[in-house]
């Protein structure tokens, strides 16, 4: 595993060969980019930009979105903002592969935190993965290395492309997080998740009236795997048919689920850590009279445009969860709380190098006050919902087996196959943990969701 370990090391022992001996691509100490230059030729500020971002997530540990504005300042058309973010994501996506590639052409490795491989990943993956022309990729990065090693960049390009190399139909995995998942779930899941991580997400829509199920899966071109829900390839989702009166929203097939299984009511519903009001839309939808409450203001100003634009009925709160308390006891409470998010690593490959064992210890540590907190505004014989968009068992199965073992009150409520999309099994406990590729065609995110009854 990653390049010490490729050379006699035993920290891959237990993964395949091939996997042992790829790169690492563990996050790394990356050098701080200068700010766009205003003399800079057509098409470099958007590479600029690139490596600012790709800066902000190895070496700052900020997400990859969050970088956006500060990375971009400056750069006045929507394409090249948007082509700056394409080539980050995309390095992202491919940087086990692409450090492969480079190392396979120097003599020497060049160093994690080399600006020169940064200029070159970013090069090669417009080339290789993006659709470049080799002339435009070089041209537009050059000027990235400031004064450095520009000789060595253009000479382990151009030995790269004249030998036409290509990068793998099937990315890796991180080292560390193919270490990580292949204890915890096995082969198997680690080559589903690479397979996610290959092909654009489908796009999923939640129906505000699920009996017009097939009505819109018809309009829409899509195709349905639940009750109120319709899949599509792609789509600019402003211009579909449905969108102005908000006949749906946009919400990946898990993260539908939790709200589903609280099912209908007539009672009252809080949506802790709402926003951006997916699970709120499908609660007050389904009859009950919600209270969503997030700590972000900003995350809630999408939420109050979500549900203005669905004219969805619901009580929204600005309130931090560990502090705020409800007037009263809820019917059902929803907890989808703050995790790592590696589960949507799909979309936001970000996740996989910033998710440090670190970062999933304080999350779940976070998660557990949470679950107590929630778990004492649900009104006996009230559901609980617990769920994390996460792939890590410390935030999923183990959260919910310290729980139990602390409130006896509280014991799971099994969810039912037929509450579950085709290819998703209820584990023998009750609850459900959503690994990459069960639901298809088309994969879904990873999450693990537990539903709860209070005694």
């Amino acid at each position: 595993m990653g390049r010490s370990a490729a050379h006699g090391g035993s920290f891959g022992a237990g993964l395949p060969r091939s996997r042992a001996q790829r790169e690492s691509s563990r996050p790394v100490a990356v050098p701080k980019s200068s700010s766009a230059k205003p003399t800079d030729p057509p098409g470099v500020p958007a590479r600029r930009a690139a490596l600012k971002l790709l800066d902000a997530v190895l070496r700052q540990g900020l997400p990859l979105e969050a970088a956006l504005g500060r990375a971009t300042a400056g750069i006045e058309r929507a394409d090249d903002r948007a082509l700056a973010h394409a080539i980050a994501a995309e390095v992202l996506r491919r940087l086990p592969d692409l450090d492969a590639l480079i190392d396979s052409a120097t003599p020497r490795a060049l160093p994690d935190d080399a600006k020169a491989r940064f200029v070159l990943r970013i090069a090669l993956v417009q080339t290789l993965s993006l659709g470049t022309p080799a002339h435009a990729a070089i041209a537009t990065v050059l000027p990235l290395v400031d004064g450095g090693p520009k000789k060595l960049v253009h000479g382990v390009f151009g030995a790269l492309s004249r030998r036409g190399d290509t990068l793998p139909e099937i990315p890796a995995l991180p080292d560390p997080v193919a270490i990580r998942w292949h204890y915890a779930w096995g082969d198997d899941m680690i080559e589903a998740a690479e397979h996610a991580i290959a092909a654009p997400p489908p796009l999923d829509l939640t129906l505000a009236d699920p009996a017009a199920t097939a009505q819109w899966a018809e309009r829409l071109g899509g195709t349905s795997l639940l009750p109120g829900h319709v899949r599509l390839d792609s789509a600019h989702v402003p211009e579909l048919p449905g969108f102005e009166e908000g006949a749906w929203w946009v919400q990946d097939i898990a993260a539908s689920l939790p709200a589903r299984l609280i099912g209908r009511g007539e009672g009252t519903a809080l949506d802790l850590c709402a926003a951006p009001g997916g699970k709120t839309m499908q609660l007050a939808h389904a009859g009950w009279s919600v209270i969503a409450v997030d700590a972000s203001e900003a995350r809630l100003t999408r939420l109050r445009a979500n549900i203005a634009r669905t004219d969805t009925k619901a009580r929204v709160i600005t309130g931090d969860v560990l502090h705020w308390s409800p007037p009263e006891s809820a019917d059902a409470v929803l907890l989808d709380a703050p995790c790592s998010a590696t589960g949507i690593f799909r979309r936001h490959p970000d996740v996989l190098y910033r998710t440090r064992p670190s970062v999933i210890a304080q999350m779940a540590a976070t998660q557990a006050k949470l679950l107590t907190r929630a778990a004492g505004w649900v009104k006996p014989g009230g559901t609980l919902v617990y769920a994390t968009c996460s792939l890590e068992r410390d935030e999923g199965e183990a959260q919910i087996d310290t729980f139990l073992a602390d409130h006896p009150e509280y014991a799971i409520d099994p969810v039912r196959p037929d509450e579950l999309p085709a290819g998703v099994t209820p584990h023998e406990r009750g609850w459900v943990r959503l690994l990459p590729g069960q639901v298809q065609p088309g994969g879904n995110d990873g999450f693990f969701i537990a539903r709860l009854r209070r005694g």
